[in-house]
């Protein structure tokens, strides 16, 4: 072989060296869709897309844990869908795309476990209280429950299959007080409306909503709201195609990062 013909052989071996050796590094760095990764924590997740149905009153903090998820696991993103329980189960139940479903309440979750559309047994991981809302005015001079009863006074409350409706029944009951409502609720942020606009002289809200509301609102404590404590759990979706992420998600609300979030925004332990 002459002298060119074997420079030439060698550079296309040191070409053909370089080029596989790059495709190589390219190859174990690249981690195809759907594919996990390990978190700065340890904990892998599956990058995708995780759609959350939650409660209404969990806006705020769970807004909040969505962005910390977020940042904890590059590459994935947190779709949020916030409405009354009820309306969320009914949603579920005819096929909207859920990985996780967090209720205000063990009823309305137990009508999907009943129905074998949850992946495992939900956790339980908050609880709330109901609170009095009034203007900042408090114009019907409202300071107790029974006085949400008095003749003229607009009071509006959440619709009875909704958790914060159902415990204000229970109220109603333990007091022996009859409410006459101008307006029954699809859900606690609907009420809370309502008062903040002045269309109501009162609503029965949960105390997280109170103090995420702000100056917007007066809150008015009443002793025997602790006789309707409503308990939240949190499962994933059985239809769920990304049950990891799924799964990882609840793993965060449950430990101490949304434990810390939650106890911010008022919510009790279970």
């Amino acid at each position: 072989m002459s002298i060119t013909r074997c420079i030439s052989a060698l550079l296309a071996a040191g070409f053909l060296a370089a080029g596989l050796a790059g495709c190589a590094s390219a190859t174990a760095g690249t981690a195809p869709s759907g594919s996990t990764n390990a978190s700065a924590g340890g904990t892998k997740a599956t990058v995708g897309t995780v759609t959350v149905y939650a409660a209404a009153s969990l806006k705020s903090t769970f807004t909040e844990i969505a962005a910390e998820f977020e940042a904890a696991h590059p590459g994935t993103k947190v779709t949020l869908n916030f409405a009354g329980s009820s309306d969320l189960v009914a949603q579920i139940t005819q096929g909207a795309p859920a990985d996780v479903f967090a209720s205000a309440d063990t009823k309305n979750m137990a009508k999907l476990s009943d129905a074998r559309l949850i992946d495992r047994t939900p956790t339980n991981f908050a609880t709330n209280v109901l609170e009095i809302a009034v203007p900042p005015t408090n114009p019907a001079s409202i300071t107790s429950f029974t006085d949400l009863a008095k003749p003229g006074v607009k009071v509006v409350v959440c619709a009875p299959q909704v958790p914060c409706g159902s415990a204000a029944e229970k109220v109603e009951k333990v007091m022996g007080t009859t409410l006459k409502p101008v307006s029954e609720e699809s859900s606690v942020a609907d009420v809370l409306s309502k008062v903040i606009s002045g269309e109501a002289d009162a609503g029965l809200v949960y105390a997280t909503d109170v103090k995420a509301a702000g100056d917007k609102v007066k809150g008015i404590e009443f002793s025997e709201s602790r006789q309707a404590v409503n308990t939240y759990p949190i499962a994933t979706v059985d239809s769920s195609k990304n049950k990891d992420l799924a799964n990882t998600f609840i793993a965060m609300v449950t430990g101490s990062e949304g434990k810390k979030v939650l106890a911010h925004a008022g919510f009790g332990t279970p």
